[in-house]
């Protein structure tokens, strides 16, 4: 079996901070650190950045890291993973595992990295999504934030941006939010650009919610460690906290 290979989509045109992959933290263009930070996990065989930007091409290319371009035209990040699979190495077989980690996922690490992998080879789902805990109660209550449940066996019954599971009283029903970080197979790839746009995904702009309503498996792995999705100017000021703090950024990045 081919070692996994790590795609990460990043495009300039975010509605809620345009540019942000080209944001520095700490000195470090926001994207370059996703990309440093996937490289910590040695069993791939390639990590990639797939966009559609000049300017992201030439900021990658000039540290070093792989990028293949990709369509304006994307609507989903899947999309444009799988473009790029398809221009970068067009020959693996279908069970190939691909992890797509979305470029604004700054806490992105090893473990989190091996958790989806080994999920996704232990249950044979075609896709796996990191779920990560929410501890701030303005997470559980924003509409930018994607909680997910699962059932007892792992698989995702939902994603919303509504705060699920209802919570009756503060400490009740743990939250966690979808991540950008999920492990797929290169058939699974396929299948789902074929498949068409469903009700609830289009409703809450969210396209794992195609996987379900599609009756195709799709499991979740939680983590409780913290991750953060940079969307706003705001968290790029948390992100630059944590990432000082973290145990990860010292091994890629001089943090005084």
């Amino acid at each position: 079996m081919i070692d996994p290979i790590c795609i990460i989509p990043a495009r300039m045109a975010s509605s809620r901070f345009p540019g942000k992959p080209l944001v520095p933290l700490l000195g470090l263009a926001l994207v370059l650190h996703v990309y440093e930070r996937c490289r910590l996990y040695e069993e791939f065989s390639d990590v990639l950045i797939a966009t559609c930007d000049e300017d992201i091409r030439a900021a990658a290319e000039a540290h070093g890291a792989p990028v293949v371009m990709t369509a304006y035209t994307h609507e989903r990040c899947t999309d444009r993973v799988e473009e790029a699979l398809a221009v970068h190495s067009p020959d693996v077989p279908d069970d190939t595992v691909i992890v797509m980690v979305q470029g604004d996922e700054v806490l992105v690490s090893p473990k989190m990295i091996t958790d989806v992998i080994e999920a996704q080879a232990r249950t044979g789902a075609p896709v796996v999504n990191l779920g990560s805990r929410l501890s701030r109660t303005e997470d559980h209550d924003s509409p930018h934030t994607v909680k997910v449940v699962a059932g007892a066996n792992g698989q995702a019954l939902c994603f919303s941006r509504a705060p699920i599971p209802y919570r009756s009283q503060p400490g009740d029903n743990p939250m966690y939010q979808q991540t950008g970080i999920m492990a797929f197979t290169k058939g699974f790839l396929g299948r789902f650009a074929a498949l068409p746009q469903t009700p609830l995904e289009i409703a809450e702009s969210v396209d794992m919610l195609r996987v379900l309503e599609h009756g195709i498996a799709l499991n979740v792995v939680f983590t409780e460690t913290e991750t953060l999705g940079v969307d706003t100017p705001e968290d790029k000021i948390r992100g630059e906290e944590l990432l000082a703090d973290d145990p990860f950024t010292g091994r890629y990045l001089e943090v005084s």
